[in-house]
């Protein structure tokens, strides 16, 4: 950071501000509905780190929760102890990487179309998962992906921000208010120190950690930083990027934060919409600490209909299938994703490399012969 960075005082920060919502919320929603962790307390850290990032960057860099940790944890229920167990290791292993300066070379050993398997993937385990909340309350799981779908073609003719996400949360929230009375706003408990035990580092390791890391390593770093400087002219180096990530996550998740990183659709998001400055990170953090308020009480989870969920779900796994199937091998990304959807993202990102590496052999023989 060089000095405070420039604030330009106009209404498009104010729309660039909540351009990402679309995919912070819908996850860390959905993991706090199959889990024991606080939703206060995980959008309380987002709001801290929103206004932070966009302060040391001095432009809207986004903060994203781990996609990988999300939908595995929504689609089999794990335990905050092992959230937790995997945000320290993925933290601790890209401060270090990002203080070694080893980013691009790491890059270079993972092959593009194992990273957009391991991208379908989540897009089919989210789509799976969705259906059981949609299945609970398909009535409004229909009107809200019906708004989804406005949206959707409003933003892609007109300059009109894609809040389509934040709507259907303010929605569902409507509802639950009109069924059950309004619940009272309080602050977030004070965190707490979260210790995984064993299992849950061997949970993480196996389950979580391993397909996370291709993902955060090409969308919430490389890509970002080629973004930065595409769109706002500022080139971010990928080890910096790095850096934030893993000082994120062993800061804020030991003390109740789910794990957290930087992304490239969510900077092309705030820019579309008119994010230019810091500015629109720290709105975008005012608001998410309106919301930590709203959800500190964990009884306030339970008036929320599932199929605003289901909604949400479905929302996030076009997001990712949309940026999946821009892959240099359909075959191979293809089988990843089925394999993720019947065996786990672990045996699917395997999988991926196996067959890479058998591709790039019969490449070689028949490039010698």
């Amino acid at each position: 950071m060089t000095g405070i960075p420039a604030l330009r005082l106009h209404p498009e920060e104010i729309a660039g501000s909540v351009g990402n919502f679309g995919t912070v919320l819908p996850i860390v929603f959905g993991v706090a509905a199959v889990s024991d962790i606080n939703l206060g307390t995980v959008l309380l850290f987002f709001a801290l780190w929103y206004a932070v990032i966009g302060i040391v960057y001095g432009i809207p860099v986004p903060v994203e929760p781990l996609k990988v940790v999300g939908a595995v944890v929504i689609a089999e229920g794990l335990s905050s102890g092992d959230i937790m167990a995997a945000g320290m290791l993925t933290g601790l292993i890209f401060l270090f990487l990002g203080l070694i300066k080893g980013m691009r070379y790491i890059r270079e050993k993972i092959p593009i179309s194992v990273i957009r398997g391991i991208q379908l993937g989540l897009a089919l385990v989210l789509l799976n998962t969705s259906l059981r909340f949609i299945s609970q309350d398909p009535a409004f799981a229909l009107g809200a992906i019906g708004l989804i779908v406005l949206f959707f073609i409003a933003s892609t003719r007109w300059t009109v921000p894609d809040v389509s996400a934040l709507m259907v949360i303010i929605a569902g929230i409507a509802v639950g208010v009109a069924a059950y009375g309004i619940p009272p706003l309080q602050l977030p408990p004070v965190p707490g120190i979260i210790i995984p035990d064993m299992q849950n580092i061997i949970t993480a390791l196996v389950r979580l950690v391993p397909p996370q890391f291709p993902l955060t390593l090409t969308n919430a770093i490389l890509a970002t930083s080629v973004l930065a400087h595409d769109l706002y002219k500022r080139d971010i180096e990928p080890d910096r990027l790095s850096i934030t990530i893993g000082l994120m996550n062993i800061l804020s998740v030991p003390f109740g934060a789910f794990p957290m990183c930087h992304g490239a659709g969510g900077l092309a998001a705030h820019y579309r919409f008119g994010g230019r400055t810091a500015l629109s990170n720290i709105i975008g953090g005012m608001i998410l600490l309106g919301f930590a308020l709203f959800f500190a009480d964990p009884d306030t989870l339970s008036i929320l209909p599932a199929g605003m969920f289901g909604a949400l779900l479905v929302f996030v796994g076009i997001e990712l299938a949309k940026h999946g199937i821009k892959t240099d091998d359909r075959l191979i990304s293809g089988i990843m994703a089925f394999v993720a959807l019947i065996g786990g993202m672990t045996l699917a990102f395997v999988v991926g490399l196996i067959l890479a590496e058998i591709r790039r052999r019969m490449h070689v023989r028949s490039d010698s012969g």
